[in-house]
């Protein structure tokens, strides 16, 4: 990130080791689960509980974040008129372009894996898979989707306020996204060769909370990083910041 040089090629090399030490934990929960039967009640109900708490402990990640945005948009310097973000410092990025077409990719990709799931209950295999198959295509095209639109904003991270929070954000998000992608991937493979049940597919289940958790964020980020402050509405037109 410093361009130090083989920075890149250091980098790559601890994603690819992160993702394949990942993807070999995977393969031992997967045998613990089918293959010796370690996956009892009391163990899933641990495991269940265990994601719902690294889920609260993202959400409290993405809390700070928000906190310190909301702190520096509620309260502007005076030196740039009490307006968010600060006027002619920059263009933001239109709200409708974007960001919306991300916005309906979530949506219907929150849709699909929904009824994947139900699908799962019901022990359609195959409507499992093609719903599965939309979801992950639609998470691939929601990050190659924001790639294209970190290249065609005019600021960087190190701007203002505003662009240090955008960046945070929108980044953070992003890897949840491939990190969301990832685990339905796993779970699509595991459907593939017939490792859950119709009663029996813990992994799948965590995997679409966590999906769920990453539109709900997403929802968030568009009302407010991107709809909000394309406003530019002068703080002391909103009675409820006096509150603040």
């Amino acid at each position: 990130m410093h361009r130090i040089r083989y920075g890149f090629f250091v980098f790559f090399l601890a994603l690819f080791g992160v993702v394949y030490i990942a993807r070999q934990w995977f393969y031992d929960i997967e045998d613990e689960a089918s293959i010796f039967g370690y996956h009892t009640l009391v163990v899933k109900k641990g495991l269940y509980r265990g994601f719902i708490l690294f889920v609260v402990s993202e959400i409290m990640l993405f809390f700070g974040f928000f906190w310190a945005f909301f702190h520096s948009a509620l309260s502007p310097s005076l030196i740039y008129a009490l307006l968010w973000p600060y006027e002619n410092a920059f263009v933001v990025i239109n709200c409708f372009g974007f960001p919306a077409y991300n916005t309906i990719l979530l949506i219907v990709s929150g849709v699909t894996v929904t009824y994947a799931h139900m699908a799962a209950a019901c022990g359609k295999h195959s409507e499992v898979l093609d719903a599965l198959y939309m979801t992950v295509f639609l998470g691939i095209l929601f990050l190659i989707s924001q790639i294209n639109e970190y290249f065609e904003i005019a600021y960087n991270i190190n701007d203002s306020v505003y662009s240090c929070a955008f960046f945070m954000l929108t980044g953070l998000h992003g890897m949840h996204v491939f990190v969301g992608v990832f685990l339905l991937y796993v779970c699509l493979e595991r459907f593939c060769f017939q490792d859950f049940s119709t009663t029996h597919y813990l992994g799948f289940v965590c995997s679409i909370w966590y999906w769920h958790f990453v539109d709900a964020v997403w929802i968030f980020l568009y009302v407010f990083i991107y709809i909000w402050s394309s406003w530019g509405v002068k703080l002391d037109e909103l009675s409820f910041v006096y509150f603040f």
